[in-house]
């Protein structure tokens, strides 16, 4: 039945079809201007527009097919962001790194601590948190893990900064904010250098939501994609203005970044680089502030390869 109800749905569902054909390398052929003209139509039901793109979803598929500066394969690394990140703003600010291999089989378990998180430096959605290592499932972690090293995250979305990120597995120092339970992510959205709206999320492994504030912690009513809460009452972090002071100085000279952070106690950590947000797919509501997004965005000059070449 599982199996029936699977084929009916690849049938009917153009989107579902569409991604599961990407996965297979079936689509590999097309370029990326082409891939993303079908895929932004079958997510958001409207035609791309490369030419006088207006919308903030809009001007990402922009950014990856026009805005190819090497140093994004960098950024974008989860492992090697963190010798960029220290010489812009110093290495206190970054979570102490355990190990990196290229394999789950390499991985030394006995100069681990107890606790850590293991995660892909290539991708997104791939992270382990391990709280006990003497109970952890090494079997499914190395499932998963091997799995994710085997993806590519250039090839579904063609965001372009991932196209040559090696995938390696890192492990980090596993750490919780005040709540005890979780670490949440305080995900800053600059624009040429200028930090302009802050997104929270937190529930991640329960009940997923998040809330977006102003850069003077005011609630906004938005909601990108996953629910908001405004009755959730998330306390200004205490070093929200040096957070934003370590954003300015990671995304000046950059059209758009997003930058993540974590606060325990009264330190911040610097989490990752995103240079496209729901890989430019998202569902606003109200759908107005896809455009209002759009308008802090100012594209630079086309600097794709085929361009300068």
């Amino acid at each position: 039945m599982r199996m029936l109800s699977y084929v009916k749905k690849f049938v009917t569902d153009p989107r579902m079809r569409f991604f599961y054909l990407s996965r297979l390398g079936l689509l590999n052929g097309m370029s990326d201007e082409n891939y993303l003209r079908r895929q932004f139509r079958l997510w958001t039901g409207e035609e791309l527009n490369l030419e006088d793109p207006k919308g903030y979803n809009e001007k990402l598929q922009w950014l990856k097919i026009y805005d190819h500066r090497p140093e994004y394969a960098v950024m974008v690394d989860k492992y090697a962001v963190k010798q960029w990140v220290a010489d812009r703003i110093g290495d206190e600010y970054l979570i102490p790194t355990l190990g990196v291999w290229d394999h789950f089989s390499q991985i030394d378990f006995d100069r681990l601590p107890q606790q850590f998180v293991l995660k892909c430096t290539h991708d997104s959605g791939s992270i382990l948190v391990v709280k006990d290592k003497r109970t952890m499932d090494r079997k499914e972690a190395e499932r998963k893990l091997e799995r994710c090293l085997r993806r590519s995250w250039y090839q579904p979305y063609r965001e372009w900064a991932y196209k040559n990120v090696k995938p390696r597995i890192i492990a980090e120092a596993y750490m919780t904010d005040e709540s005890g339970t979780e670490l949440k992510d305080y995900k800053v959205f600059n624009f040429d250098g200028v930090p302009k709206m802050i997104q929270v999320d937190y529930g991640r492994f329960t009940e997923h939501k998040r809330n977006l504030y102003t850069t003077d912690w005011e609630y906004l009513p938005v909601r990108i994609i996953y629910p908001t809460d405004p009755g959730h009452r998330i306390k200004r972090p205490a070093q929200l203005e040096k957070m934003l002071e370590l954003a300015r100085l990671l995304s000046e000279g950059y059209p758009h970044m997003r930058t993540d952070f974590y606060c325990v106690g009264d330190r911040i950590y610097f989490g990752e680089i995103t240079f496209y947000h729901e890989s430019g797919m998202a569902r606003f509501d109200p759908p107005s502030f896809n455009l209002e997004m759009g308008g802090w965005l100012k594209l630079p000059k086309r600097n794709r390869r085929e361009d300068v070449s």
